[in-house]
């Protein structure tokens, strides 16, 4: 007996589809309906959680283009952990500080000890062999620069360059052994509640085993109360080389938040993330934050919150294409 898919077009006689192509035509149709229903299903997650302020950084991958306020600091004790198949790198204790020192510049540094803790499983070959290994690893400076403020018809544009100084010991994996560098554009826009971060960047890695590649990320937040705001993004990096963990590229989701405790300017951050596409790879934070200092604006008011402060002092505008909570 004949099944449906075995009866042949009414072209077939003059070279038309025949039931082999009919199938193939199928089954393509159904993956797009199932690529499709995935994106959906990851935009309404998205917009669900979408009724935000734009902040991102820590403890996100996807950063923001806007420094530090003139005259204010913050400042991040955190640990992290980063890990696929091939090797887990946990970061921990970590300490970051950030200053705003000239109008739309902001000045970042960060002391971390972390280990490397490779598979050795030969599957993963060259990559995720050796000792596992504990220490200081690589200090991060850098410089954010916000060179477009955000306005009612345009969107908030900045830089954050960073440079990965060789601290870290080569021989025992902690360090990529030569000085490396991030460069990232990032952009923000705001529509009265709504706030959407996202940017692409390019880190240069000048060492054997390792590679440069790409890398980018778009976060969205909503704060749920006084007290907790949460957040997710999507982030996707290149493969970075067998020297390090990402031996391939992945695609990552990401959620998290911030809980703001009764002492003005200080927050709890924590997120985790695993990929979906790409590599297997595994990604969280946890740690605290705060922020202090006195504007040097006409208002003279100092900073008591970092999120409320950032998005209606940072950006160059106030509650009116802001979140506000006046």
């Amino acid at each position: 007996m004949l099944s449906v898919f075995d009866i042949s077009s009414p072209g077939q006689a003059s070279g038309g589809k025949t039931s082999l192509d009919f199938n193939q035509g199928v089954e393509a149709t159904m993956r797009l309906c199932r690529i499709r229903r995935k994106s959906t299903l990851l935009f309404l997650f998205l917009m669900a959680i979408s009724k935000v302020w734009g902040q991102a950084g820590p403890p996100f991958q996807t950063d923001d283009p806007t420094p530090v306020d003139l005259g204010h600091y913050e400042a991040y004790i955190f640990g992290t952990v980063d890990g696929t198949p091939a090797e887990l790198d946990p970061t921990g204790p970590a300490f970051e500080f950030n200053w705003g020192a000239i109008p739309n510049i902001q000045l970042h540094a960060i002391l971390p000890f972390g280990a490397v803790l490779p598979s050795n499983n030969p599957v993963y070959l060259p990559g995720g062999v050796g000792p596992n290994a504990f220490g200081l690893t690589d200090m991060e400076l850098g410089f954010k620069y916000g060179f477009i403020k955000q306005t009612k018809h345009r969107p908030q544009i900045g830089s954050f360059t960073m440079f990965e100084l060789p601290t870290g010991s080569y021989s025992k994996g902690l360090g990529v052994g030569h000085a490396w560098y991030k460069l990232p554009i990032w952009v923000e826009k705001e529509f009265g509640p709504w706030s959407l971060v996202g940017g692409l960047g390019y880190t240069v890695v000048p060492q054997k085993q390792y590679r440069n590649y790409l890398y980018g990320g778009y976060l969205v937040k909503r704060v749920v109360s006084e007290k907790l705001e949460l957040s997710a993004e999507v982030f996707s990096h290149a493969r970075e080389g067998f020297a390090a963990a990402q031996t391939q590229a992945s695609t990552l989701i990401d959620a998290g938040g911030y809980y703001h405790f009764k002492s003005p300017g200080l927050q709890l951050l924590f997120a985790y993330g695993h990929s979906i596409a790409g590599q297997t790879e595994n990604y969280g934070y946890l740690g605290l934050y705060k922020t202090w200092g006195k504007d040097r604006g006409p208002a003279g008011k100092a900073a008591t919150d970092a999120m409320l402060w950032n998005r209606r002092n940072r950006s160059g505008y106030g509650s009116e294409y802001g979140a506000g909570f006046d």
